[in-house]
């Protein structure tokens, strides 16, 4: 079982095939559906970094950060912020250890 996109058990109906599912009980199951999902999305986008896997990720981000009553400019507003800060990913640093010399 996982989590899928909210039209995918019509698509498959309207293909000639039946589609067995259930909606999620509760927000409990909802946030743990998601997270195997992001996990899922993140290992699909490794394997093959394309727009369509970048999507799923995207859309599985969207949906966590509506859960826990945030808004998706707020996030964008908070990454800039912290890239401005601390900068960002994109230089590839990677840190080794930390001394007190």
């Amino acid at each position: 079982m996982k989590l899928i996109r909210d039209f995918v058990p019509r698509i498959i109906e309207e293909s000639g095939r039946r589609a067995v599912y259930h909606i999620v009980r509760d927000r409990t199951e909802h946030l743990s559906r998601l997270r195997d999902k992001v996990v899922e999305e993140l290992q699909e986008f490794t394997e093959e970094p394309c727009l369509e896997e970048a999507a799923d990720l995207y859309e599985v981000l969207l949906t966590l950060v509506e859960l826990h009553d945030m808004d998706m400019n707020d996030v964008v507003a908070t990454a800039q912020d912290k890239r401005e800060r601390c900068g960002g990913f994109r230089g590839g640093a990677v840190l080794v250890e930390v001394t007190d010399e």
